[in-house]
């Protein structure tokens, strides 16, 4: 047993020792890892400082863009010979420019004969709407379909039913039917404090257009 355990001894520590000086390394790498690691940080960070100066300086003296200012040694290394073709671009959009600016009058011509196509369907669309019946027609068209007389109120509420886009109020229905009783249109009588409307057997041609002139719908 004691020889046994003096070699296994030895192996163990052995181990330990090695592994305590493998854990040195690795702190001693660890911060000096670290102190690069913080020294390019302040490196960045001044170089971003001075970037945002230099960017500043720039606009204060408004030097053309970085882009532009690459651009200028490539010339100078190849002589004037890569001037000449940047020069010969610039025709070819002059003369570009100019035929679209010739074309354009063309453009103006063909423009101005399109407003006559627009102008043309609106006729139509107005003169379709005075083919609607117009205020006067509608009353008198339903006095003649009724067998009584019909107050102003009764004659409003059928056609409220019957056109209920047009908006029809009591008061012009009732200068409607006073116009058609001053110009032969219609009868009115009166039962109590009412007062009915009945429609003219024929009413003449020319009291109804008067009639229709004087509607306040219209």
């Amino acid at each position: 047993m004691p020889e046994t355990a003096g070699p296994v001894t030895e192996l163990a520590s052995q181990y330990v020792s090695q592994v305590t000086k493998d854990l040195e390394e690795n702190v001693k790498e660890q911060e000096r890892v670290t102190a690069e690691i913080a020294a390019l940080q302040e490196r960045l960070a001044a170089l971003q400082h001075d970037h945002s100066i230099l960017l500043n300086m720039q606009q204060a003296l408004g030097i053309a863009a970085p882009a532009a200012g690459a651009v200028v040694p490539a010339p100078r290394g190849q002589s004037g010979g890569a001037r000449r073709p940047d020069a010969k671009k610039p025709a070819p959009k002059k003369t570009a420019a100019k035929k679209s600016a010739a074309g354009k009058p063309g453009n103006g011509k063909a423009a101005a004969g399109k407003p006559a196509a627009k102008k043309a369907p609106t006729p139509p669309a107005q003169s379709a709407e005075p083919a609607q019946p117009t205020l006067v027609e509608l009353v008198r068209r339903y006095l003649t379909e009724q067998n009584e007389p019909r107050s102003a109120a009764e004659v409003t509420e059928a056609l409220s039913r019957t056109y209920p886009d047009r908006g029809v109020q009591t008061k012009v229905v009732r200068t409607t039917l006073e116009n058609l009783v001053a110009r032969n249109g219609a009868h009115r009588s009166k039962q109590g404090s009412s007062v009915f409307y009945t429609v003219a057997a024929e009413p003449e041609p020319e009291t109804a257009e008067k009639a229709e002139g004087a509607d306040p719908a219209r």
